[in-house]
């Protein structure tokens, strides 16, 4: 188990570095991991960030800009209204205008 709370805690380092008013996917996270074959992994994780109050992980969706993860939330639409709160329009609980909003932890963090 230490290994996957080592990637963990990895996640939730780049997961915390996502701008107010972006998001990121779990590919995108797990690629800039070295760990490509991993977005899984780091859905995972991100089911267990509500133990670490710092984790913006409303930020996190999948690759078309779903919010996959909602249901880990409290509330029925507390992961769409933190989005909304920052600025990002949502639609049957995808992300409008994902390429406007998405940032690239590749890029970003060179």
């Amino acid at each position: 188990m230490a290994n996957n709370e080592n990637f963990f805690e990895r996640v939730y380092a780049v997961a915390r570095l996502i701008p107010e008013g972006k998001v990121t996917s779990y590919g995108a996270i797990a690629k800039y991991l070295g760990a490509a074959r991993s977005a899984r992994m780091v859905g995972w994780a991100m089911n267990g960030s509500h133990l670490k109050e710092d984790v913006p992980a409303h930020r996190v969706v999948n690759k078309a800009g779903i919010l996959t993860g909602k249901h880990h939330f409290d509330g029925t639409n507390l992961m769409q209204q933190l989005l909304e709160s920052e600025g990002i329009t949502i639609v049957d609980n995808q992300i409008q205008n994902l390429e406007k909003h998405f940032w690239d932890p590749l890029k970003a963090l060179k």
